[in-house]
């Protein structure tokens, strides 16, 4: 299968694929003319990477767990602890996405949303009542 009916089934990019492929993620075959041939294994792999990219690992984890998944022989320990850091990660940037949206909807509260000029909820960005503690997540 060519990348562009891969990237069809998968729902990426061939730019995606060959990022991918790139990063020694996936290895695809060589027609004569060059082009990249995917295999079922491939279409496995990036399906597996589409799963773990649905459930916010980054790069660097992917990379790891489809090493994992590729070695027969390896630890599950290995496997659940990253599971376990990724789960503890994202809980802390759910808690500061949901302090970040408590913080606005004060001051959207506060906002009469007429035609009035004031607006308690830029006042509140420009002078600090909520941005001091807002923090982007990492």
């Amino acid at each position: 299968m060519l990348i562009s009916e891969a990237a069809r089934v998968t729902g990426l990019t061939p730019k995606m694929i060959r990022h991918y492929e790139d990063l020694g993620l996936l290895h695809s075959d060589r027609a004569p003319n060059g082009y990249r041939v995917y295999q079922d294994q491939d279409l496995d792999t990036l399906h597996f990477i589409v799963r773990a990219k649905d459930l916010g690992f980054n790069l660097a984890d992917i990379q790891q767990l489809t090493s994992l998944w590729r070695d027969q022989q390896r630890p599950s320990s290995e496997v659940k602890q990253l599971a376990q850091a990724h789960i503890k990660d994202l809980e802390s940037r759910a808690a500061l996405l949901l302090d970040m949206a408590a913080k606005l909807r004060v001051l959207a509260e506060q906002c009469q949303g007429d035609h009035q000029p004031d607006c308690p909820i830029l006042d509140g960005l420009e002078g600090g009542h909520c941005s001091s503690s807002v923090q982007k997540p990492s």
